[in-house]
């Protein structure tokens, strides 16, 4: 293989690696911030317990996730150093900004909330884990936006020709605000609530079928589910509406996503299929003028296919494009009923009663950190071959004193130190899990404790 396939490969390898673990970061503390909210507005000692014990795994997701960002950092330099020299200006200024406003106020509330339990009082602490769950928010904005940029590139000039060209900002904020900065953020933030909802389930599904902590654990399904409910319908609006960005501002990408080779009035809209490249086919269930209707909310207008685009200015892999959207696509909605069938049975008082069911739960888990893969990976492979949407090709974007034996040699490198990270957070993992939330036998033999299978009952 060339450089530019090892190079992408490794670069692909390693920030699939370390997003396994933001997602998870922002999404329990998410729920961090609910749990301990309740603790402050009931006084009720189990959502205390609940709020110690995922503390423990926050800081075991975090720690690992900023462990294995660093290393993308260096991968700019080495393997990239004509996009750097391109993006610089641009790159610069939104990691600038994450250091001041995002990693500024991680790190200053990070002390209280790991350690700070006993030594400040509880609103202090609460705003503690406020900051440092916000901060994680700011962290993935800032990350986005430089993302994003590359996608919609807006609030620059080019400075320079050829090899010594590169873009400089002309205006901050419209470069923030790019044309798809926001409807990303939000889609982003959204997933990793799910991831947070997902993992918070998952667990507390494993201690009610294991018979283990049974009264706090049926308070931490309900969080979870209410917090999956919630955002599994509000990440259905935001994939709709990233979906109308990427048609608007990347017509190329969406037709890969769609395999949409030809213009067509109506266009249509397939479920899952198959896209054969070479004939330019694709072979599925789909729904008949139902990509226009989407888009649109006619079936009057055409959406643009791969026709328009120069074959040098396609996606050449149209069918793993397909496949990773709606991979994504489908997972979001098995999402959606996954939720709202415990939070039916929930409501029903019926929901512990199906041990088949939680143990769906125990392994869906999965699910959220798929999706948010499969749609990066679509995202990335979309945009192809630019790297710079429009601007930088792929191709030119490669560092010229890096060797193709080099660059395979970290990738075999990283992929031997990543597997083993892997190996050492899930055996951490497990371990924090087995042994359980500190104190949870206070709640489990407490007389009279009130049943939380309603949904609508106040805790």
């Amino acid at each position: 293989m060339d450089v530019e396939i090892l190079s992408r490969i490794q670069f692909a390898f390693t920030i699939s690696f370390h997003y396994i673990y933001p997602p998870l970061s922002i999404g329990i503390g998410l729920m961090l911030v609910i749990s301990e909210g309740m603790f402050l507005k009931t006084h009720k000692k189990k959502y205390e317990v609940l709020t110690r014990f995922w503390t423990k795994i926050f800081a075991l997701t975090f720690g690992i996730g900023v462990a294995t960002g660093i290393v993308m950092e260096f991968e700019f330099g080495t393997n990239w150093a004509t996009y750097s020299r391109y993006v610089g200006d641009i790159f610069g200024s939104a990691l600038a900004a994450e250091g001041i406003f995002a990693f500024a106020l991680e790190s200053s509330f990070l002390g209280i909330l790991l350690f700070g339990w006993n030594k400040v009082s509880p609103k202090v602490h609460f705003i503690s884990t406020l900051g440092v769950f916000l901060g994680s928010m700011f962290s993935a904005i800032w990350i986005v936006v430089a993302n994003s940029w590359q996608q919609t590139p807006a609030g620059y000039h080019i400075v320079g020709e050829g090899m010594m060209a590169k873009a400089e900002i002309t205006d901050f904020w419209e470069m923030v605000f790019n044309p798809s900065s926001v409807e990303r953020i939000l889609h982003v933030w959204v997933g990793a609530f799910l991831a947070g909802a997902f993992l918070y389930i998952s667990v507390h599904a494993y201690y009610l079928v294991r018979d283990r902590h049974q009264e706090i654990s049926k308070t931490g399904i309900k969080l979870g589910l209410i917090a999956a409910t919630v955002f599994s319908l509000v990440q259905l609006f935001l994939g709709h509406l990233s979906a109308d960005g990427v048609a608007k501002n990347q017509p190329a990408k969406l037709a890969a996503f769609e395999g949409h080779y030809y213009t067509e009035d109506p266009a249509d809209l397939y479920l899952f299929g198959w896209v054969d490249q070479e004939n330019k086919e694709v072979y599925g269930v789909k729904i008949p003028g139902g990509l226009s209707l989407l888009l649109y909310q006619t079936f009057d207008d055409k959406v643009t296919g791969l026709d328009k685009f120069a074959v040098e200015d396609q996606p050449s892999q149209v069918n793993a494009i397909f496949q990773f959207y709606h991979l994504m696509v489908g997972i979001g909605m098995l999402l959606i009923g996954l939720s709202l069938l415990g939070s039916f049975l929930l409501w029903r008082k019926q929901l512990f009663n199906h041990k088949w069911l939680l143990w769906i739960f125990v392994f869906a888990v999965i699910l959220p950190q798929l999706a948010n893969q499969f749609g990066w990976f679509a995202a990335e492979m979309g945009r192809q071959p630019w790297v710079v949407y429009g601007l930088l090709r792929t191709s030119d974007a490669l560092s010229k004193a890096v060797s193709a034996d080099q660059v395979l040699f970290s990738l075999i490198m990283f992929s031997l130190i990543y597997s083993l990270l892997l190996v050492l957070f899930i055996y951490l993992l497990n371990k924090k899990i087995k042994h359980g939330p500190e104190d949870a036998h206070l709640i489990d033999h407490r007389p009279h404790q009130q049943n939380i299978n309603n949904f609508f009952t106040k805790d």
